[in-house]
């Protein structure tokens, strides 16, 4: 992939991980990024999807835009996050074979995983059973869009990529109360604890529950080297191969930003999925791709840039 000839659209360019796949772009040389906004282009239908190739003319799309929260937003909104994520896959996808594209790159979902998958999660499990309840709509409607690109790559010869990525965190990431994920949330709630003086902090679940996380770079190169190495719609793994349960976690958060208060546990709401953690050796085999940003210190990273960017809006 010669980036710096290459014309390229990011859905999501302008979100938490779009703005470092961007950033890792023009450091690869590439002039021609286009990344469509909401407010102009609306991917979730037919018009929308044909006036933004119409606009950018891309010879790569990379598909990084999704609607998604955590649990409760999730919850709330199953029919709207599988509506929005199936529908701006199918009309990207179908716009990409009727112009030739050169290749388009899907970013899937951990949430596309069966319940009960065994773990290490390997990427030959995907089908093996219906995904954890709270966010199935949105995983399956991700995993639907692995089977287009496959039927694609067969009937038409479209070349595509996918790429299953783990929970992300890192700098920039969404910290609203109503839709971040696990590590946005419990740092938010550890320094406003902290700031107020509370004592105590209640978090849903019992804390049992394990999960993987990926700091955001990483992911951002894992995505790229997929575009660069991959023609096959061959689903891989993003992620470390090391899971760590929400208790463990919350410890570990609070003891990063100083809070030493009391955890309770609300354990009327769901944990999720059991366990999550992903078999990263085939990601290492096709794309040389590996994790580099240790745990410890991708959240130290996290929690210092969450609050420098309060200040600045204190302060302004």
């Amino acid at each position: 992939m010669n980036w710096a000839s290459t014309r390229v659209v990011v859905t999501g360019g302008a979100g938490f991980l779009g703005r470092v796949v961007c950033d890792k772009l023009r450091q690869r040389g590439c002039m021609s990024i286009g990344v469509p906004r909401r407010q102009e282009f609306d991917l979730t239908t037919e018009v929308g999807v044909r006036r933004m190739y119409d606009r950018f003319e891309p010879d790569v799309v990379l598909h990084l835009a999704a609607e998604v929260g955590g649990i409760g937003a999730n919850r709330e909104h199953p029919g709207r996050f599988f509506y929005a994520n199936a529908a701006m896959g199918l009309h990207l996808i179908e716009e990409a074979r009727i112009r030739g594209l050169r290749k388009f790159v899907q970013v899937g979902t951990v949430c596309a995983y069966p319940k009960f998958t065994p773990v290490p999660f390997q990427e030959k499990d995907l089908w093996n059973g219906f995904p954890e309840e709270t966010n199935a709509p949105y995983g399956v409607a991700k995993k639907a869009l692995f089977v287009m690109l496959d039927a694609y790559r067969q009937e038409y010869g479209m070349a595509s990529s996918v790429v299953v990525p783990v929970n992300l965190y890192g700098p920039g990431d969404n910290f609203d109360p109503r839709s971040s994920h696990v590590i946005p949330a419990l740092i938010r709630k550890c320094v406003e604890a902290i700031e107020s003086r509370q004592r105590q902090m209640v978090c849903w679940g019992t804390g049992s529950a394990s999960r993987e996380f990926l700091y955001v770079d990483d992911a951002a190169e894992g995505i790229l080297r997929a575009a660069e190495e991959l023609d096959d719609p061959v689903p891989v793994n993003l992620g470390t191969g090391q899971e760590i349960t929400i208790r463990i976690l919350i410890e570990l958060i609070a003891e990063l930003t100083g809070f030493n208060g009391e955890v309770v546990w609300d354990d009327t709401k769901p944990d999720g999925q059991p366990r999550r953690c992903l078999d990263t050796s085939l990601a290492e085999d096709l794309l040389g791709w590996r994790a580099n940003v240790g745990f410890r210190e991708g959240l130290t990273q996290t929690i210092d840039w969450y609050r420098r960017s309060t200040q600045l809006r204190e302060v302004a």
